[in-house]
């Protein structure tokens, strides 16, 4: 999206919309391959972006697949005023393979009305999306096959270091739920966005000032690793709420250190505790038997290894109705990213036992 021109997006809340606001708990692939394509069309990113526009432009040559990529994904999602909603579905928060088989399933005239819309704004400079534009099955199933390749040709590879980046701002943005509640969170979120209650400011890339009124749907926060400047957010009002904004750099270098940091951890605390430690930043809010699961070790293991962290106040759990969720403590986050020791580790100011 542009930006030579600002505007400014007012998104209205009411106490039922923040009671249902809430944050994406996974990586939205799709909202990754939009904001890495507008990447491929820009210059900026320093030198880190200059290195990933050139690698993936060597996998996608290499994948066959660059020529389809300038002739049909640029210009689909155009580093401009408008692209497609139907190209990041809510549903791909359910996972990647239900996130592309949702886009597969975009009936054809939602795929019209939306391609009507960018021909408006940006034109259809290929065959490929006026075929598009009619709502041609043949060319929604072109389309599909080009997102799954470019997906594992070019996001893929860059998952290594995307995902701890993404991790460590969503188990922020958790603190900040369980802390203080959605307004807390929503003061937090990036210098491009205002908390002023009842309504979050953002900065928006169109030059053109835009509101909407939540009316009880609440909103969904994305953060993106690709996503780069100003926050996004869907064009169709009737679409279910979301909010895609860049995770701020420093995120993304904090990560970088946690994860440089983790042999030196696991010595520490042993590999196996060392590694729920990460899974509770990194999942913030995950049951013991999620834990076990991702650990693959026993439920009762999972147990121990919980407790001693838990006393160690490196992390704090909280009971609601059958399930013990637990989180990470400001100490356990900062020993994780080999970040100095600020803090007593106690959790958003309380003791780390669990809640009655």
């Amino acid at each position: 999206m542009s930006p030579r021109s600002r505007g400014v997006l007012r998104i209205v809340f009411t106490s039922e919309d923040l009671a249902l606001t809430r944050m994406a708990t996974r990586t939205d692939l799709l909202w990754e391959m939009v904001g890495s394509l507008h990447r491929l069309q820009a210059r900026d990113g320093g030198p880190t972006m200059t290195g990933w526009r050139r690698q993936a432009r060597a996998r996608l040559t290499e994948a066959g697949l660059l020529a389809s990529v300038r002739s049909l994904l640029l210009p689909l999602a155009p580093k401009g005023p408008y692209f497609p909603d139907f190209l990041t579905p809510i549903e791909a928060q359910l996972g990647d393979e239900q996130a592309l088989q949702t886009l597969a399933d975009t009936p054809g005239t939602r795929i019209r009305a939306e391609m009507e819309l960018l021909r408006r704004t940006a034109g259809l400079p290929s065959t490929e999306l006026a075929d598009l534009a009619r709502g041609n099955r043949q060319a929604i199933k072109r389309l599909d096959r080009l997102v799954t390749g470019y997906c594992q040709a070019v996001l893929t590879p860059h998952r290594p270091q995307a995902e701890p980046a993404l991790a460590h701002e969503r188990a922020l943005l958790q603190r900040h739920l369980v802390t203080g509640g959605a307004e807390q969170m929503l003061a937090h979120l990036s210098p491009a966005m205002r908390w002023r209650p009842p309504v979050l400011e953002v900065d928006y890339p169109t030059g053109l000032d835009r509101q909407i009124h939540l009316r009880g749907r609440g909103l969904t926060v994305i953060p993106s690793y690709f996503c780069r400047g100003n926050p996004v957010a869907l064009v169709d009002p009737a679409l279910p709420p979301v909010l895609a904004y860049p995770i701020p750099r420093r995120t993304a270098a904090t990560a970088a250190a946690s994860a440089a940091g983790g042999e030196a951890l696991a010595a520490l605390l042993g590999r196996t505790r060392a590694e729920i430690l990460s899974c509770i930043v990194q999942a913030p809010g995950c049951s013991t038997s999620e834990l076990a699961h991702r650990a693959r070790i026993s439920p009762s293991t999972a147990s121990e290894h919980v407790h001693v962290l838990r006393q160690a106040n490196l992390i704090a759990s909280v009971r609601q109705v059958n399930l013990v969720l637990h989180y990470p403590t400001e100490l356990g986050a900062d020993l994780l990213a080999g970040r100095p020791i600020r803090g007593s580790g106690s959790f958003g100011g309380r003791r780390n036992t669990l809640a009655p």
